[in-house]
């Protein structure tokens, strides 16, 4: 590991680079760091990486649903809850019976039961993905909302039908009430895990006396306690976490402090990106390894890309067709109970949903997780076949429908639930003018009695009246930004130089009133 230390730090500056060149030229940097990963595994002398499924699953896996969990809105998954089950459970379904179906009659020597491993494998689309290309494009809250929901629960479906696939490939039996059993209790015990250690964690954020590093520490530990305590009791770690997530998110005001969220943002924006990066570029760095175990199991290379091939179009070709599918059986129930959107969203927007399919760092942990032996000793049957359709599927579905979908999403006008609302900038400044009001009236009610006197309470309310009567305050226009940020800057040098000159004066001084100036910028994005 210490030997391969460099390589790693230079893959770490190679990430960097990719990423900005990404965000400059407007394409999701997972597509450029899978092939950059992969043109670089083929230059002589890189070293073999060897990536461990446990590596994947415990180290990046448990932060990166934690952080999806914190950053999505519940009240939306929960507006949107019909249509998130359905792609989270049905459609991965159907997806990876799909792929079990084609495998096991076009593939030889591809069981049933090795065709659902390969298609809970492959049947999650990746969170990741998706919300790195609609970045670079303006797409309705609806489909984001609902893209949102389902990333955070479409790990645990799919995960859940490879383990069933993986125990029936390894006893040759399926038997049904003990399947049953199981399903119940991964499910069952996911979420009440997830659920008991987030309140613990809760209380302990809340009661014990804790700082704002103490508090993002804790978070750190978060994700991973949960998952390691939910899969000892074979449970579903991934449902685990999102729930534990979801908990602690939408009660995040009650037991942080304000220096604790704002930190805690910054800490976990920069650890999942760094995450992120690392997970796409082994991707592409782990195709040697995956293409030496073909030669082990006498696939020809021309012969395995076409099975990827064709395993990508059955993806593609059944989320979409299962997009459809849904929308339809929606139009039909809202006959009968009440559905959060009446109207017929056409033909464009479940095209949308289903091109949204790009694969990613689940699919590979799950495919690495399965082992090179069976308990009997014999070893498990197109394995290293698997891994290679698994590489493929997550390479064309990054390219393919990663490049393609900014372009579709520019070309077809979707229309929003929430058209009939408020423009998002309008709603925002309505939303501060009756937040202003609100806070002048408190002020005026409570402290009434202290305004004559208080000269500094005089100020505050006179600055909720502005803001009140003033709350087209986007008159703060680009130039007067402009001209503040220069401001900021210029003052950030003088405290630079005064730092410099005075060898009086606490430097602590000097960093608590440049963290103010830092604050003050970043509030200029939220007017």
């Amino acid at each position: 590991m210490l030997d391969n230390f460099p390589f790693y730090l230079g893959i770490l500056i190679v990430i960097l680079l990719l990423i900005m060149l990404a965000n400059k030229i407007k394409v999701a940097y997972p597509i450029l760091l899978v092939l950059a990963g992969l043109a670089i595994s083929f230059i002589p002398g890189v070293p073999i990486i060897n990536i461990e499924p446990e590596l994947i699953f415990f180290i990046f896996l448990p932060p990166l649903l934690y952080e999806a969990a914190w950053t999505v809105s519940w009240k939306e998954m929960w507006r949107w809850r019909r249509i998130i089950t359905s792609f989270a459970f049905i459609v991965v379904f159907v997806s990876a019976l799909s792929v079990a179906l084609v495998a096991n009659y076009i593939i030889p020597g591809f069981s049933l039961a090795l065709g659902f491993v390969l298609g809970g494998i492959v049947s999650p689309p990746d969170a990741v993905s998706a919300g790195a290309i609609l970045k670079f494009v303006k797409v309705p809250k609806t489909i984001s909302s609902i893209l949102e929901g389902e990333s955070l629960l479409n790990d645990a479906s799919s995960l859940i039908i490879f383990r069933f696939a993986m125990i029936a490939v390894a006893t040759e039996q399926f038997i049904f009430y003990k399947a049953a059993a199981s399903f119940s209790w991964m499910i069952i015990g996911g979420v009440a895990i997830g659920l008991l250690i987030g309140w613990l964690f809760m209380k302990a954020h809340k009661y014990l006396p804790t700082d704002a590093n103490v508090d993002i520490v804790l978070s750190l530990l978060t994700p991973y306690i949960i998952y390691l305590a939910a899969e000892e009791v074979h449970s579903s770690g991934v449902l685990a976490v999102v729930c534990g997530g979801l908990l602690l998110s939408n009660n995040r005001h009650r037991f942080l402090s304000s220096k604790s969220r704002l930190q805690g943002i910054n800490v976990w924006e920069s650890f999942c990106f760094i995450l992120n990066g690392f997970v796409f570029m082994l991707i592409g760095l782990d195709l040697p390894q995956i293409t030496k175990g073909l030669e082990v199991e006498a696939v020809s290379m021309s012969a395995a890309i076409g099975y990827g091939v064709l395993i990508t179009a059955v993806l593609i070709i059944s989320r979409i067709l299962s997009t459809y599918g849904a929308v339809v059986v929606t139009l039909i129930a809202r006959n009968f109970i009440t559905v959060a959107d009446r109207r017929n969203p056409g033909l464009k927007t479940p095209f949308i949903l289903g091109w949204t399919g790009m694969r990613g760092v689940v699919s590979l942990a799950a495919a690495l997780s399965i082992p090179v032996y069976l308990n009997n000793g014999n070893g498990f049957p197109q394995r290293n076949l698997i891994l290679f359709i698994t590489f493929i599927v997550i390479l064309l579905t990054l390219v393919i429908q990663g490049l393609t979908l900014p372009y579709f999403i520019r070309k077809i006008k979707l229309k929003d639930v929430y058209d009939d609302a408020l423009p998002r900038d309008e709603a925002y400044k309505a939303l501060r003018k009756e937040l202003a009001e609100y806070a002048l009236e408190y002020l005026k009610t409570n402290y009434n009695d202290h305004v004559a006197t208080n000269i500094s309470l005089q100020q505050l309310i006179l600055k909720w009246e502005q803001l009140s009567n003033e709350i087209d305050n986007e008159s703060i226009s680009k130039d007067l930004k402009h001209i503040y940020v220069d401001l900021l800057n210029q003052q950030r040098q003088w405290l630079i130089n005064k730092n410099r000159t005075d060898q009086t004066l606490d430097e602590s001084i000097i960093r608590r009133q440049m963290h103010y100036l830092d604050i003050e910028e970043e509030k200029l994005r939220y007017i």
